[in-house]
């Protein structure tokens, strides 16, 4: 037995090697002691095997996999069960073993055996737990089905099913209260009940800009301040809150040797799952969850924008509506969670160990940039101006140019207040960016990955280094710079 479990077990059975061994061993006995009954019985012996063979590849079992995650979809480091329904479509009764293909990083690929001891109405259920600590989109399945005709001669093996996607999200870290939401106080909502039939003792007024309509103009502020002004008019039954996430690959690429996350990256894009991204960006990811969630609990609308202007999640596989740049409520969160949880680094470039990476979605062929409206531009800014003065503003930002902070630096005139989160490997490094930033208005500071995104969140309350004045100097310390 140990000799036949040599041969190959995807064609035929021990047993139908054995079959093939007696029946040379038979047509030689034949030839040489001249037994017509030997020879045929040797000639039976060798074609039954094949012919099994061939049968079993011919009607092969029909089945119907059902599968379903719960919770779908599931947060990152949290468990997940996957529960399996199978059923047979023909009338047949054999049995087969079967193997649930997985992905390498959950380990090894559960078996069970069909039909199960407990099936019901001819329906066997399986149940087994998954974990990922990496976000992303990821395939489970197929269903390997092997089976055996019914004198166990020849298997085959097929997968039964196309598999199902389970969706990981960024798991979203809680942040402390900050003074972020400036006029509209703590939950955005206290302030603007006050505001909600303002008189004229307490109307909320501010400079005249281009653009304002003149039936807005306060004309008793305008006689007490000298100026013209105007009635601020904002949402008074919502607050609103606009966050930028950079996700362009010449921000977060790094300049050492290739990080873990790169490592998972290239593999995973060698496996059929291509999701470009490294340490910086997987932290620029979990901090936009988090702002997302930290907001959406105090009753914001969220509106999310890229560097160009255009929806954040654009590009995003795993977005439920990739032209969405508006969010509310939980629904509103759960889609923002399911959009990060794909969201890959876009463009070209040479990634960490020098290696080329090619992805983008708008390729220049002269140049290898990214095509369309530059970072930072007008575009954005467009955008930016439809919503003034209606809430915060909250860039999450990798490594970018003084030239594209003095870009940005204007943009913080159209929100409440205006916050940035510069992730970067060498934080110290983004010391000119952060005064160009701050000079503008912005409340700057820059991190490193390996910094809690609730320690950078808390940043923002600190001295008046990181206040929306120019500062007189950054300091260093635990891979923050202020």
């Amino acid at each position: 037995m140990a000799l036949l479990d040599r041969f190959p077990r995807h064609l035929l059975t021990p047993r139908g090697w054995g079959m093939l061994a007696a029946g040379g061993v038979a047509l030689g006995a034949a030839f040489v002691m001249g037994r017509r009954d030997l020879l045929t019985l040797g000639i039976l012996l060798l074609v039954l095997p094949f012919i099994s063979l061939a049968g079993i590849r011919l009607v092969k079992p029909r089945f119907q996999v059902y599968r379903e995650f719960h919770p779908s979809p599931v947060e990152t480091s949290a468990p997940a069960t996957v529960r399996l329904a199978v059923a047979r479509k023909d009338p047949g009764s054999g049995r087969a073993t079967m193997e649930e293909r997985l992905p390498s990083r959950f380990g090894e690929s559960p078996m069970f055996r069909f039909p199960a001891r407990s099936a019901a109405g001819g329906t066997s259920r399986y149940e087994y737990h998954l974990r990922s600590a990496q976000r992303g989109q990821f395939r489970i399945g197929p269903v390997m089905a092997e089976f055996s005709d019914p004198f166990g001669l020849s298997t085959h093996r097929q997968a039964i099913d196309d598999g199902d996607i389970l969706t990981v999200t960024p798991a979203a870290v809680v942040l402390p209260l900050t003074g972020l939401a400036g006029a509209r106080g703590n939950d955005g909502i206290t302030a603007t009940r006050i505001r909600a039939n303002p008189s004229d003792d307490d109307v909320m007024t501010r400079e005249y800009r281009h653009g304002d309509p003149m039936r807005r103009v306060h004309w008793a502020a305008t006689a007490r301040h000298g100026a013209l002004m105007v009635r601020q008019e904002e949402s008074v039954t919502t607050p609103e809150a606009t966050l930028i996430l950079d996700h362009r690959f010449g921000a977060f690429a790094g300049s050492t040797g290739p990080s873990p996350a790169a490592k998972q990256a290239r593999q995973q894009a060698r496996g059929g799952q291509s999701m470009p991204t490294s340490d910086t960006f997987e932290w620029a990811v979990v901090a936009a969850m988090s702002i997302a969630a930290h907001l959406t609990e105090r009753n914001y609308v969220l509106r999310l924008l890229d560097p160009r202007g255009e929806p954040a999640f654009l590009h995003s596989p795993s977005a439920p509506d990739p032209a969405a740049e508006e969010f509310t409520g939980s629904a509103g969160l759960q889609s923002i969670a399911e959009s990060l949880a794909a969201i890959a680094l876009s463009g070209s470039g040479h990634a960490r160990d020098g290696s080329l990476w090619d992805f983008a979605n708008r390729t220049d062929p002269r140049g290898g940039q990214d095509a369309g409206p530059a970072p930072f531009d007008d575009q954005l800014m467009d955008k930016l101006s439809a919503h003034r003065m209606r809430g915060p503003l909250i860039a999450v930002l990798g490594r970018i140019s003084a030239e594209e902070a003095l870009a940005l630096a204007p943009a913080a005139g159209y929100g409440t207040n205006a916050f940035a989160l510069v992730v970067a490997e060498k934080p110290g490094d983004q010391a000119d960016v952060l005064e160009v930033l701050r000079q503008g208005g912005w409340r700057a500071v820059a991190v490193a990955p390996a910094v809690p995104v609730a320690s950078a969140w808390a940043g923002f309350d600190g001295d008046d280094a990181v206040a929306a004045t120019p500062a007189a100097e950054v300091r260093r310390g635990a891979g923050v710079a202020r």
